[in-house]
């Protein structure tokens, strides 16, 4: 009866506890990583300088001017990349965001 319970209980402690410490040594940049949404990312690098990479394989250079909720990008002095060659320059660029594979923040 009341024995069973509060040996399961024991148990459960048991099992439970060997997880606790590890979770509290996780690593502070891990914690603030996890506290980063993609929205945050986005908006973080709003006016700067991005890398957008299209399904196709080109890589679209240049600074983010805005995006919408559909991944929509509008770009400014816009270098289009093509297997790593500067193929074009623009100066604005409008991106469906159906084509997007991705976006990168681009090192200065």
């Amino acid at each position: 009866g009341a024995e069973g319970r509060i040996q399961r209980h024991a148990m459960a402690d048991e099992g439970a506890s060997p997880a606790a410490p590890a979770a509290d040594a996780a690593p502070p940049a891990a914690e603030s990583a996890a506290k980063h949404t993609p929205s945050d990312f986005l908006r973080s690098v709003l006016g700067r300088p991005v890398v957008v990479k299209l399904n196709s394989g080109v890589d679209y250079r240049g600074i983010l001017a805005c995006l919408d909720g559909f991944m929509n990008i509008a770009m400014e002095q816009t270098e289009e990349y093509v297997n790593g060659q500067l193929k074009a320059k623009y100066g604005d660029c409008m991106i469906r965001g159906n084509n997007v594979l991705y976006i990168s923040a681009q090192r200065r």
